[in-house]
């Protein structure tokens, strides 16, 4: 067991298997993270594991951040729901366009040219498994990113639009992202 840990902060990209969805180009939901789902660096996040910080937020009345690429000098919105359910932690926010990154943001998502979602966290309580994972089983929630590179690339973001090109630069998102995994393969 690893126990109460006071490390650096960590940082869990994901790309939403179930899709981030983006209504009326600033009003986003999904997934920032999976439950039981092994990600590339070998960790695991295991069921409640966001439910004590989530209520320690509550409590003092403050709210998980929405950053752009964990910047913490780059807030684009707000994260007005952020809940686990049983699938994992479900965020729902909306991005400002009055600040210069949260226009941006919404220009990059609306044509597909980012499509990840990534938590800013300290790791409380984590164990390994037999199988080389790190089971985290408690995490103090900071933030949550938009970002262009996550740690679960097979999953897919999609941004509702009316852009003519947004499944051109989606295909181009897929094309680097075929030529990273095979780079990565041969190293």
């Amino acid at each position: 067991m690893i126990g109460m840990m006071q490390g650096a902060p960590e940082w869990k990209f994901h790309q939403p298997e179930t899709g981030l969805t983006v209504t009326d180009g600033t009003r986003v939901a999904g997934y920032a993270s999976l439950f039981g789902k092994r990600d590339q660096g070998g960790d695991v996040v295991q069921k409640g594991a966001y439910a004590a910080s989530l209520a320690r937020l509550t409590t003092a009345g403050r709210a998980v951040k929405m950053l752009w690429q964990h910047d913490p000098t780059q807030p684009i919105g707000v994260w007005d729901e952020v809940r686990e359910d049983a699938v994992g932690l479900w965020v729902k926010g909306r991005i400002l366009t009055e600040v210069d990154k949260g226009r941006e943001a919404v220009a990059l998502l609306t044509a597909g040219a980012i499509d990840g979602l990534s938590i800013g966290y300290r790791t409380v309580k984590a164990e390994r498994d037999g199988k080389g994972q790190r089971l985290l089983s408690e995490l103090e929630l900071w933030e949550v990113s938009l970002v262009t590179f996550p740690m679960l690339p097979e999953a897919r973001v999609s941004a509702k639009g009316d852009d003519p090109d947004a499944e051109v630069w989606r295909s181009m998102v897929q094309l680097f992202d075929e030529a990273r995994q095979s780079l990565a393969g041969r190293v």
